[in-house]
């Protein structure tokens, strides 16, 4: 790995430039000028996602060790799925893979964990995007602080996208707090065992319709433009080929401001 010339502090001014940026957005924004998104599904893109997750899960003590040194599962391939690898300078820092939930694509990790909670909820017709295997190479996380916000964006696009009744967020016990602050999320369902998973976590929702807005306020790195919605969520049609990677739209509206 090499960082080297990399300057992104690891605490962050929260004083505002003349635009109403702050130091901590203006650093977010610096960080994603050097992102693309990737979906990946299909080959080496897939096979070093799943290494990704196994290598950040053993490190954090969530799994135990497997000949396999990958992680994946029966969510992976559903219709409603889209994996992501986030790549800075070219080299994969992170992943992350969404499915949306609706009446058409019942099934993701949450729906199947909290069966009881979230299937009445389905069937009233509410939908859901479902984060889930969140993953981050360790070397890069204490380099670039900012990883965990770059990374999530993709659910807060996703939002924007799909506009769900609710983004959900499956979490340990210690990260609800993160949830909390920045997605203003709150607890709908106690801790509960995790298929793979060797700590227990909670649910987790953030009304759409009420705090999308209020969230890409506070934080302007994670609005995003239609074209870039499209272009991460949108399925390519017959014959036609997808984008190989998606740059983050989020600079236009700070360079617009």
């Amino acid at each position: 790995m090499n960082t080297k010339g990399l300057q992104v502090p690891a605490v962050f001014d929260r004083s505002n430039d003349r635009s109403g940026a702050s130091a901590f957005t203006r650093t977010v924004l610096s960080v994603m000028d050097r992102i693309e998104y990737r979906f990946c599904d299909s080959g080496e893109d897939l096979e070093a996602i799943y290494r990704l997750r196994y290598e950040a899960y053993l490190q954090a003590g969530m799994l135990k060790p497997n000949a396999s040194r990958m992680v994946t599962d029966k969510f992976d391939d559903l219709p409603n799925s889209y994996r992501y690898g986030v790549f800075f300078e070219g080299q994969l820092v992170s992943t992350l893979r969404l499915h949306y939930v609706s009446a058409m694509y019942p099934v993701s990790p949450s729906t199947e964990v909290f069966a009881d909670v979230l299937g009445p909820r389905l069937a009233a017709g509410e939908t859901f995007v479902d984060p889930s295997r969140f993953a981050a190479d360790s070397e890069w996380s204490s380099t670039l602080r900012v990883l965990p916000y770059v990374t999530l964006r993709l659910a807060v696009v996703a939002c924007a996208y799909f506009r769900p009744t609710y983004c959900l967020t499956a979490v340990k016990e210690e990260h609800a707090a993160f949830y909390n602050r920045i997605f203003l999320s709150e607890e709908a369902a106690p801790l509960r065992s995790y298929p793979g998973l060797v700590v227990p976590v909670s649910l987790f929702q953030s009304e759409c319709a009420v705090n999308q807005s209020k969230t890409e306020a506070r934080f302007p790195f994670f609005k995003s433009t239609p074209l870039e919605q499209r272009m991460l969520f949108q399925r390519p049609k017959l014959g036609e080929l997808a984008p190989l990677t998606i740059l983050p739209s989020a600079r236009h509206f700070a360079d617009a401001a």
